[in-house]
């Protein structure tokens, strides 16, 4: 049975990814052909390539930033020292 153009017949196996996958070779052109310095070479211009599209913070947010990070860890020491020492106080009274 012939299918109308357009139509989404699916291929004898069921499935439509196995006619596309068929047809699909082996990736291959000169990123498969590069030696190990060529890898290296190209995994190095691709850092450089994502960094360049990095929005650095400015001097400004960068201080603000930092500021809140040294706070919070600043009142985080402060909690779990008060929560340490009642720990301590407890096992003293339990323990002896």
């Amino acid at each position: 049975m012939t299918a109308a153009p357009g139509s989404t017949a699916m291929p004898e196996s069921g499935r439509p990814e196995d006619e596309v996958a068929g047809k699909k070779g082996r990736r291959g052109g000169k990123r498969g052909k590069k030696g190990p310095l060529g890898r290296l070479a190209l995994f190095y211009r691709q850092i450089v390539a994502e960094l360049r599209k990095v929005v650095w913070p400015t001097r400004s947010q960068l201080t603000t930033y930092t500021t809140v990070v040294i706070v919070f860890v600043v009142i985080m020491i402060g909690l779990v020292t008060v929560i340490d020492l009642g720990f301590s106080e407890v096992v003293k009274y339990v323990f002896g």
